[in-house]
């Protein structure tokens, strides 16, 4: 099959693409394809867009739906680029045989490159219509009106018009995007920009939206995989015989994948209870020495972050001359993911080829080591991401698929296999442990005159601050970790961000200056600036010179903070009460934040809601507690996430910027909480909390300085 009028080939695209025309109908389709790293596309796969025949829009794109509202939102984009009805538009996301090529659903970048492209693919699919409705009424393409899916000449008596249904019946024709289509400008639009219905809201609310864990196949089996004690650890023997004496029950084993299947859930639980293996555990240490462990422990920088090392001036003779120094240790601790649906994947073989029904933040990425473990084609691997009810950056690993994947080839059936919450804990990966290492230096006119950062261990986002400071050096030094470790929303951000707003209110505070006043006369940068001036305008802020020394309790406190990520400006208020018993009690959280054109407002104003109340846990209450790398909190029972009597009056102010490119909103919002917090607690009791979480008991903590924590005398 080809194209009409001179357009690309349709056998040039990916096979995946073939199935437009004899699974839709006819159609225009028009694509932006990936390319290879440093070929000049897209940086995160492509795009694909039909208009249908039937009067359906489709758009394609490799990201997935895990809740954030990115279905809604690139729905609103491809209606205001096409001038469609938003309910004409269909987007398919996370279907490895129907979408795109992608990296993953990450780093805040589903608006920025896959709103970007399918933007980019239905100008373009605008385009040839509008020169196509100029053909078909005979006028020029100019005098081409286009609303609601209908393109109109003329006014009166002589108007006519065609819809876009019949402009594309009798087409079979695929078209690539020319280089610099024109896109509509976003201070224009009325579809995206706008308040609008989440796409799956009501079913979300009535239980009716289907997950992968909601998944059932005729025929189904349940499977269960045997875990290891602890991390890294091998199997050196396994005995299988009492598992498979039970009728029915097939036991997996390929390597260090262990897991039996059978017919219900109980009995694959009974039968992995009873396999009797040996594993070889590796030596690592218990909370009390993993401080030092990671200090001891590095190992090589990650090529691709462009800020591991970052050194500017003499940082070392900038202290030597300094008015004041000031040097502290931050540390945040491993937490969870916690999302509301555990890890699920359903497996299902016809012939040689499988589909796996996954929740997952990277299928393409699953299908590859799927395919790898199974020791088959990519192309015979399919992975499918329904519904994921939450990921937070947990959901990367793929062994899940790959396991469900062998239990259902050794079986003959589907089979599906679901983490329990213990299991969710304890076997998929955490946020990274940070220690922060910071000097710094103060000049007699009151600029930062020095700043030297290292993080050991999480990472290097948002590691280099905004501030102007002439000499700096900046450092991350990943290291071994004694717990698995990966993926989290906001990640090193949400460390590099606590330890350096921190440490500019201590600052602040040696040098005798309101905090908002010492960061503004180190800013430059007129958005950050703006979400601050937006913060502290509402919430009433008024300048005085941090106080200094401990104070008795009960007494209120404030804080600020602000950052920079992954495109987005914060700035964040926090208002407190530290009662006489140590108790904090969150009075009011107020978070300005811009990230350029926004695109769904009243999801964009949830998602920071909703980060606000996720980072409220990393701040106060979250951490895993571990022996020799054996979690020993992995469960709700004993892991504290934030409540609802926990959550304050939250207040979102959101600064639109339609002349700048859309980033995403779903980590940056979180990276300002925890220091904004820790500024008000010291600002109501004098006391410098440096690591997270700040209330591990439910209290501010005890010791040096506890006797600070004292009721006023009469």
């Amino acid at each position: 099959m080809t194209s009409d009028s001179g357009a690309v080939p349709f056998d040039l695209l990916e096979p995946r693409a073939r199935p437009f025309f004899d699974r839709w109908g006819p159609g225009l389709v028009t694509y932006l394809p990936a390319r290879p790293a440093g070929a000049g596309g897209p940086p995160h796969g492509g795009a694909w867009l039909q208009v249908g025949a039937d009067g359906r829009v489709r758009a394609f794109a490799g990201k997935v739906e895990l809740g954030q509202g990115v279905g809604t939102a690139l729905t609103l984009l491809v209606a205001e680029e096409l001038r469609v009805p938003i309910a004409s538009v269909d987007v398919i996301l996370g279907d490895t045989d129907t979408t795109p090529w992608d990296m993953g659903t990450f780093g805040s970048r589903s608006i920025a490159d896959a709103g970007a492209h399918l933007r980019a693919v239905a100008a373009a699919a605008l385009t040839l219509l509008r020169a196509r409705a100029a053909e078909r009424l005979r006028v020029e393409p100019g005098r081409i009106q286009i609303e609601a899916g209908r393109a109109s000449a003329g006014t009166g008596a002589t108007a006519s018009s065609v819809g876009f249904a019949e402009l594309v019946s009798d087409l079979t024709r695929i078209e690539p995007v020319p280089s610099g289509v024109a896109l509509s400008d976003p201070a224009r639009w009325t579809a995206a920009g706008h308040p609008a219905a989440s796409r799956d809201g009501p079913k979300i609310v009535t239980g009716a939206l289907a997950y992968a864990s909601d998944l059932r196949l005729e025929g189904m089996w349940e499977g269960a995989v045997l875990f290891p004690p602890v991390y890294r650890s091998t199997l050196t023997s396994l005995e299988t015989r009492a598992a498979e004496a039970i009728p029915g029950v097939t036991v997996v084993r390929e390597g260090n994948f262990v897991g039996v299947a059978a017919r219900d859930r109980s009995t694959a639980l009974e039968a992995r209870a009873l396999l009797r293996a040996e594993w070889e555990v590796p030596e690592v240490p218990g909370e009390d020495g993993v401080v030092e462990y990671l200090r001891a422990h590095p190992t090589a920088a990650d090529d691709h972050w462009d800020l591991d090392r970052v050194s500017t001036g003499d940082p070392e003779a900038a202290r030597r001359t300094a008015a004041l120094t000031h040097a502290a240790t931050y540390t945040t601790a491993y937490i969870a993911h916690v999302p509301l649906e555990t890890h699920a994947a359903v497996a299902n073989w016809t012939g040689d080829r499988v589909t796996v029904w996954l929740g997952s933040q990277t299928p393409f990425r699953a299908r590859a080591a799927v395919a790898r473990a199974l020791g088959i084609p990519p192309e015979q691997v399919r992975i499918v991401v329904p519904p994921t009810g939450g990921g937070f950056g947990g959901k990367h690993a793929e062994e899940l698929a790959a396991g469900a994947a062998r239990l259902a080839r050794a079986s003959g059936h589907p089979v599906r296999v679901t983490l329990s919450r213990e299991e969710e804990f304890t076997q998929t990966y955490l946020r990274p442990m940070a220690v922060v290492d910071l000097r710094s230096a103060v000049d007699r006119e009151g600029r930062l005159a020095a700043w030297e950062c290292i993080n050991w261990n999480a990472g290097a986002s948002a590691l280099r601050p905004p501030y102007r400071i002439d000499h700096q050096r900046v450092e991350n030094r990943p290291t071994l970790s004694p717990l698995r470790q990966g993926s989290y929303r906001a990640l090193a951000a949400t460390a590099n961000n606590f330890a350096r707003e921190s440490h500019l209110d201590e600052l602040a505070r040696l040098a005798g200056v309101d905090p908002v006043e010492f960061r503004r006369r180190h800013l430059d940068d007129p958005r950050l600036i703006a979400v601050l001036d937006a913060v502290i305008e509402r919430a009433g802020w008024t300048a005085r010179p941090s106080r200094r020394g401990p104070r008795t309790v009960p007494a209120t406190g404030r804080g600020i903070a602000i950052g920079v990520e992954k495109g987005g400006r914060v700035a964040t208020y926090a208002e407190l009460r530290v009662g006489a018993s140590r108790t904090v009690e969150l009075r009011r959280i107020i978070t300005a934040y811009e990230c350029g054109a926004i695109v769904h407002p009243r999801q964009l104003t949830a998602q920071v809601e909703g980060g606000t109340i996720m980072a409220l846990g990393g701040a106060l209450w979250e951490a895993i507690h571990f022996d020799r790398g054996r979690i020993l909190n992995g469960r709700l029972s004993a892991y504290r996430v934030p409540r609802f009597l926990d959550i304050p009056p939250i207040e979102v102010l959101l600064l639109d910027r339609p002349d700048l490119p859309s980033a995403g909103g779903g980590e940056t919002p979180l990276i300002a909480v925890a220091p904004a917090i820790a500024n008000a607690i010291d600002d109501a009791t004098g006391v410098r909390i440096r690591q997270l979480p700040m209330l591990p008991g439910g209290r501010l903590p005890t010791g040096p300085g506890s006797a600070d924590f004292s009721a006023p005398k009469n």
